[in-house]
């Protein structure tokens, strides 16, 4: 019985441990938040619950624009069942390849971190699930793969067990 606890906190820690972004610093294209996320952009994306299903599909239109070192994103979602979501990110740049991001549904500020073509960001959200606010922890990781295009993904936990993710495709018009 104790090696298999042993064991079961192995697996535990083990899946914790989270991938620097400093591996990407020289991957290419390099990401320029201040660029990318810059005027209109479009995304489209899944949602998955814990066990891998898609569960939902969405569309979001992205306005963005930025002032001396200071970026707003305003994100308006449309879900396939029609629920509609808002979500404004305030975005400061601290140093370089560091933000602190801010947005309406998000608990506290946080910081995103950029490396080469990698943007990761740790941050707590408030979702609303069965008509109840609901706290998940989220994993974000986004990588530029053209000019153009960004892939993310995003994995939500609640008291470290992974319940879902969401993966996109963000695009610049």
């Amino acid at each position: 019985m104790k090696y298999f606890a042993s064991l079961c906190l192995l697996v535990l820690l083990g899946g914790c441990a989270n991938h620097s972004i400093e591996q990407y610093r020289n991957k290419k294209p390099v990401l320029n938040p201040e660029v990318f996320f810059d005027g209109k952009l479009m995304a489209y994306g899944i949602v998955k619950n814990r066990q891998g299903n898609v569960i939902r599909t969405f569309k979001a239109d992205i306005d963005a624009h930025w002032s001396d070192g200071a970026g707003v994103l305003d994100e308006r979602f449309v879900f396939d069942d029609g629920e509609k979501q808002h979500r404004r990110w305030q975005l400061i740049k601290i140093a370089d390849g560091k933000y602190t991001a801010t947005a309406n549904d998000v608990i506290g500020s946080h910081t995103m971190s950029v490396a080469g073509n990698a943007l990761f960001m740790n941050y707590l959200l408030q979702i609303e699930y069965n008509k109840k606010p609901f706290v998940v922890s989220v994993d974000d990781k986004m990588f530029l793969v053209s000019e153009k295009r960004i892939i993310n993904e995003s994995r939500l936990y609640k008291w470290g067990f992974h319940v879902g993710s969401v993966q996109l495709v963000i695009e610049k018009h």
